[in-house]
Formats: structure tokens, C-alpha cells, sequence
């Protein structure tokens, strides 16, 4: 589903990434984890083409997001390609940005009605199956000022899901907020993560990634130090630098 070859991100002459290498099955769920200012996040936005990248390349589905290729050349899409090919990749941000002057039901409709041009009794159908999904059913017409911050990342959740993505990325969707309210929007993941979802989560709660992903990706400075499955990374990580940092986190 995602595969990154030799990826790289330089700003003014500094390295955010550097010969990233990564390969995510179909069904497959990641966690990328690590220090701040490692280049987690800097690596989802590349996914997405939120951020371009410098060199290397990155595709989903066998597809280039921001690019097409002619030969041995890769030309930038336009902004409007590049909107259609990101309306298939969902994405999750740590704050939950959802229009406040809508309602919960509005907030998931508004992209299937304006770029995939759903009507809307089609989006608002399948918007309620969402909401049931997220167990919040009964908010449909609540507004997001009336939601406490769980419930709002849960929408945003359920808006991500509602363009039908193949593929969901999460940037620490919890860590903006309260310990007794991660629980809620973890445990949304972790079903989307049981229905064969292909997922990659930018986390900082361990517990989920030794539960719930397949393999776990430690990244420091910019790279992938190593990519193993929960149970080997966490109990023999392979590098000084993992096992200092999972020293401090469990």
C-alpha cells in the first residue's frame, strides 16, 4: 500500500529526513515512534504530499501522490490532481479541526458533497453509519464546542473515514488530550484496525503499539534506526539508540 524508497526531506540545507526506506503491506498497521523533532509527523505529511519531499520517491497503491512519471522523470501534478489522489488517504491530526460554525453531522458531510460531489442524503446515510461506528450517534447535531475532546477526535475520525479512504494515517491523535479520554479514541483504532484498515500512527502510547500494529518503526534524526515487529523491538530492540529511548517510555 505504501512503499518509500531513499526518502528525503531538506530544509535550508538541513536534513528533517534522510534515505527513508519503508514498505506497508495492504491490511497493515505501523506505528512510527521516537523522540520529538525525529521526523514522524514531517513523514506522514510526505505520505499525503502535505509535504514534498527533496529526493526519493513515495507511492501508494502503486500511484505517486504528487507526481506522475515520464520516463525516467517526475513531473508535480497540478493541485487539483494532487486533491483526488489525497482525498483516497485519510488523515487524523493531533488537533482536531473541525468547523466550528458546523455541526458534528455537517463536519463529516462537507468533503464527500464538495470534492467527491455525494449528494447530500448519500453522505449524511453513510455519515450516521460512521458516527455509530465512533459510538457517537446521538451527536449528530451537536456543534463541536458542545463535544468534549475525545468526541471531537472521534468526529474527526469519522469525517477521515467518510471519503472512503485506503489508507489512514494518524499523527498522535491523542496527545492533545486528557488521560481519562484516550481510551475512547483508541479503542475507534483499534476496530478500524481489526476491519483490515491499513493504518500508520504516529504515537507516543506504547501500550497501542505493542497491542494493536503489526510492526513498530523507531526513528531518531530524521531516519528509520530499525523496524521490527511490537514484540521484538520493545523487548530486544536491535539499537543502543531504541533501547535508550524505550528505557524512558515504558
Amino acid at each position: 500500500m505504501v512503499e518509500a524508497v531513499k526518502v528525503a526531506k531538506e530544509i535550508d540545507d538541513q536534513y528533517i529526513l534522510q534515505d527513508i526506506n519503508l514498505s506497508v503491506a495492504k491490511g497493515e498497521v505501523i506505528s512510527l515512534i521516537g523522540p520529538s523533532g525525529s521526523g514522524k509527523s514531517t513523514l506522514l505529511r510526505c505520505i499525503n504530499h502535505l509535504t514534498k519531499i527533496s529526493s526519493g520517491y513515495l507511492t501508494v497503491d502503486n500511484e505517486f501522490i504528487g507526481y506522475r512519471r515520464e520516463g525516467k522523470y517526475l513531473y508535480e501534478l497540478s493541485e487539483a490532481e494532487i486533491s483526488g489522489k489525497r482525498s483516497e488517504i485519510g488523515m487524523v491530526f493531533q488537533r482536531f479541526n473541525l468547523f466550528q460554525h458546523k455541526n458534528v453531522l455537517e463536519n463529516i458531510i462537507e468533503a464527500p458533497v464538495q470534492v467527491k460531489r455525494q449528494s447530500v442524503r448519500e453522505a449524511s446515510d453513510y455519515a450516521k453509519e460512521l458516527l455509530n461506528k465512533v459510538g457517537l450517534a446521538h451527536k449528530e447535531l451537536a456543534y463541536p464546542a458542545q463535544l468534549s475532546g475525545g468526541q471531537q477526535q472521534r468526529v474527526a475520525i469519522a469525517r477521515a473515514l467518510a471519503m472512503r479512504p485506503k489508507l489512514m494515517l494518524f499523527d498522535e491523535p491523542t496527545s492533545a488530550l486528557d488521560p481519562e479520554l484516550v481510551g475512547e479514541v483508541l479503542e475507534v483504532m483499534k476496530s478500524l484496525a481489526s476491519e483490515g484498515m491499513t493504518m500508520i500512527v504516529v504515537t507516543h502510547e506504547m501500550s497501542f503499539a505493542r497491542e494493536v500494529c503489526d510492526r513498530v518503526a523507531f526513528m531518531d534524526q530524521g531516519t528509520i534506526i530499525e523496524c521490527a515487529p511490537p514484540q521484538q523491538l520493545f523487548d530486544n530492540p536491535a539499537s543502543e539508540r531504541a533501547r535508550e529511548f524505550l528505557s524512558h517510555v515504558r
